[in-house]
């Protein structure tokens, strides 16, 4: 009898072409010390993967610098400036000199058969166009949260994907840390008691919201792509400092406002930990939202409710933004701040409450008496 083979299947491959062409049905890497490739901090050429990224300003930067051991084969922004600045200037990307650059990146994936992996990191609006044309390629994707502009929009994706075989994730690093971890662990193991209620808040929007389009336009740089940055969104000129970059976020045309851009870290956390799934009634009000705005109102208070499953009776979840909060918890000692400064949760249980800052940052019973004297829960989730 022929003894199976217990070497990872990724590992079979040796080089990067049959590493790529496996990771797609294992969907998850696995790492080779560098040792074993010839020395301590050597990487074959050939074991490197081709990397391109769309968007290199704000978190673009540091997504490619966090795989700038690989080879950053090309990267593509509308903005030659942010462009320039990411590759020469906030960190150092091995064989720089080599690397490509674009201003569109329908130019750079239909004429760079080479590249393996893309990272998206734009405004929202055009998270789900250029992912669609990658998958379409064949390309492994990691998108930068929120996935889309549009719930649709994630459901074709997600089609899309398991069409053609590839790995994706999106970028999210508070759901990558220890206190996600803590949170489901806390959950679990019944110190809170039957989940009641769940209130999540953030300090957000730190950008324009509530209000309407500005009138006249400025002149466009030489050096930014404004059609381009437009892309899929409707024409409208070019105000300076009012769309690119950064305050992009609170118009509709481009962003998902502040539960878009704070959700994925906030939400996030309660909605692993207990299941949600899709909320079954939603209800919301706001600040002033008057005729001609095309933007998120600056305040909302929204309500959501979560059918029971079988693990949970049904559970009810308000967020808070602008300035709301939810009322302080019995408990809570004075002059102890809710949260952290960016925000928080508390999920509320018939026994204890547990709170927790924005990424699932330190998750604790509260009073920290109840905390102290209670045992921590057993780990149960890879770390």
């Amino acid at each position: 009898m022929k003894k199976k083979s217990t070497q990872p299947a990724l590992l079979k491959s040796k080089t990067r072409r049959g590493f790529v062409k496996r990771v797609g049905a294992a969907a998850a890497f696995t790492i080779v010390p560098r040792a074993v490739l010839g020395g301590a901090n050597y990487i074959a050429p050939s074991d490197r993967l081709n990397i391109a990224a769309v968007g290199a300003g704000g978190k673009g930067s540091s997504d490619i610098q966090n795989v700038a051991h690989e080879n950053i084969y090309a990267v593509c922004d509308i903005d030659d400036r942010r462009l320039s600045d990411t590759l020469q200037q906030e960190f150092a990307v091995p064989f720089r000199d080599k690397t490509k650059t674009y201003r569109d990146y329908r130019e750079m994936l239909d004429s760079e058969p080479e590249i393996d992996a893309v990272l998206i990191s734009t405004p929202d609006h055009m998270h789900a166009p250029i992912a669609m044309h990658a998958i379409s390629l064949g390309k492994h994707v990691y998108v930068q949260k929120p996935l889309c502009h549009t719930v649709n929009e994630c459901r074709v994706l997600a089609k899309a994907a398991e069409a053609n075989n590839v790995v994706t994730q999106m970028g999210n690093q508070g759901h990558a840390g220890e206190g996600a971890r803590l949170i489901n662990e806390w959950v679990a193991s019944g110190a809170l008691g039957e989940i009641k209620e769940l209130h999540c808040w953030t300090n957000r929007p730190v950008w324009p919201q509530g209000i309407g389009r500005p009138e006249g336009e400025t002149p466009i740089p030489d050096s930014l792509g404004w059609d381009l940055w437009l892309g899929a969104a409707s024409h409208r000129p070019y105000v300076a400092g009012v769309y690119h970059p950064f305050n992009w976020r609170g118009w509709f045309d481009f962003g998902t406002g502040v539960v878009g851009d704070m959700g994925a870290h906030i939400i996030d956390h309660p909605y692993w930990a207990l299941n949600l799934g899709l909320p079954s009634r939603i209800s919301a009000s706001s600040s002033r939202f008057g005729r001609g705005m095309e933007t998120f109102p600056i305040a909302s208070k929204i309500h959501f409710e979560f059918a029971a499953n079988e693990a949970r009776p049904k559970v009810k979840m308000t967020w808070y933004d602008g300035g709301l909060m939810p009322e302080r918890p019995p408990g809570l000692e004075n002059g102890r701040q809710m949260g952290d400064s960016d925000g928080g949760v508390l999920i509320v249980g018939e026994r204890n409450t547990l709170m927790h800052g924005v990424y699932g940052r330190n998750p604790q019973l509260i009073p920290l008496s109840v905390h102290n004297s209670v045992q921590a829960p057993a780990r149960s989730l890879p770390r």
